[in-house]
């Protein structure tokens, strides 16, 4: 057990739990006002069912002895989980750190279907996916299963988190369908300093997501924070370049979501690869993800927030280039393309083939099951109204109708005052 690496690790999982609320932010931002409290929900409500059944059943299947494709029951319900070392840290501590990273990769899918997705289905949705998806195919990677016994390179998640979130982010928005009045000018993002808050919490989260990803204080969790410093910082620029080139101006929702494509390109990469191949890396992740999303708003796919050209295309990207740059002499684990060894591109490319099949074929087996006992998606009316209310009752904003619900109250004069309140203002 060592201390430093116990405290580094602590700080670690409280940083990648931030992001999911972080994330609430940034997807919160890019919908319309009737619809923020709603798609900021389906980041938080991550936090519990996600959380819940990551101790119940999720961890043990990622993480048990089992077999090349899955885990064991041997440590359901943390059957055995204690304060006993996990490498140099507490196995408790090192169950928490991987909860946060299933948390957010179930809230990551919710980009893809905002407004339009009933939330009880959603919420059901994430639930068995975390188990019959997203535990399976960390066990693939992570936990001894047959992509790690082939040498499949992932060091914090580009294809276990991103790639896996965002097939099924795709499929759900197939499945589920369009919004009644997409393709529209007036979808527009409602609050764009909240999309910026929210990419730059990621980014500080982020830190702890990859270095955090070393499961220890040492050179290879300092290599990983290095990277992941610059290679979001190279995508930000070259983005930046693009969106100049095809509009004349940078904006701001273009800067977040350069931020985050940067971010999960260097995710399979961080703890694996130099500095300033981190650099190429960013500087490369952004016109394939550019491009991808320009495309997208063209299509007939409503994916609403453009999980696909962000997680989808920066997470393969990512994955791919880590089997070209990785370098053994800093990361002690496997050489890529560059140093000697091209076959690492071939495995990477199987891997990302792996989790795109599987993922998509599993997310759509449970959507439809899950369409057997709940509508998934809202009524029309009720999208038409906003999910805010309709599905919880509450509104991120009191608008001008909002005023027939004042309620009267004496002033010092004694002459009534229409006030309003907080449960009857809708």
């Amino acid at each position: 057990m060592n201390q430093a690496d116990t405290a580094w690790m602590l700080a670690s999982a409280a940083l990648v739990l931030l992001m999911t609320p972080a994330l609430a932010f940034f997807y919160g931002g890019l919908v319309r006002s009737k619809n923020a409290l709603n798609t900021m929900m389906m980041s938080f409500i991550s936090l519990g069912f996600v959380g819940i059944l990551w101790a119940v059943a999720g961890y043990s299947l990622a993480f048990g002895a089992g077999n090349a494709w899955l885990g064991d029951l041997s440590m359901a319900m943390l059957n055995g989980v204690g304060l006993e070392e996990k490498g140099t840290i507490p196995h408790a501590l090192f169950i928490a750190f991987q909860g946060t990273f299933a948390i957010i990769t179930a809230a990551l899918i919710s980009g893809a279907i905002v407004e339009r997705m009933r939330f009880s289905a959603y919420v059901a949705f994430i639930s068995l996916w975390t188990l019959a998806v997203y535990s399976p195919i960390a066990h693939w990677v992570w936990g001894g299963g047959w992509l790690a016994q082939w040498g499949a390179l992932d060091f914090a998640g580009g294809t276990v988190v991103h790639i896996n979130a965002a097939v099924a982010a795709v499929v759900a928005a197939v499945v589920v369908g369009k919004r009644t009045d997409y393709p529209s000018s007036s979808l527009l993002p409602h609050n764009v300093p909240f999309v910026l808050l929210g990419a730059g919490l990621l980014w500080f989260g982020w830190f702890g997501f990859n270095a955090g990803s070393a499961l220890g204080a040492g050179p290879i969790a300092g290599l990983a924070f290095v990277t992941t410093m610059f290679a979001p910082a190279a995508t930000l620029v070259v983005w930046t370049i693009l969106d100049v080139v095809r509009s004349g101006k940078p904006t701001a929702v273009g800067a977040a979501t350069a931020i985050v494509v940067g971010l999960v390109a260097i995710t399979p990469a961080a703890g694996l690869i130099s500095p300033m191949n981190a650099i190429l890396l960013g500087g490369f992740a952004a016109i394939p993800s550019y491009i991808a999303l320009q495309i997208r708003a063209k299509s007939s796919l409503d994916d609403s927030l453009d999980v696909l050209a962000a997680h989808g295309v920066g997470g393969t990207v990512g994955a791919l280039l880590t089997g070209v740059f990785a370098d053994k002499a800093l990361n002690g684990v496997g050489d890529g393309l560059l140093y000697g060894n091209p076959g690492q591109v071939a495995i990477q490319g199987a891997a990302i083939l792996a989790a795109i099949v599987y993922s998509g074929v599993m997310s759509f087996a449970l959507l439809k099951l899950i369409s057997l006992v709940i509508p998934l998606r809202a009524s029309r009316t009720d999208e038409g109204d906003g999910l805010d209310v309709t599905q919880h009752g509450e509104e991120a904003y009191i608008h001008a109708e909002g005023l027939s619900a004042a309620v009267p109250v004496e002033t010092t004069k004694g002459k009534p005052s229409m006030v309003q309140s907080p449960l009857t203002a809708r």
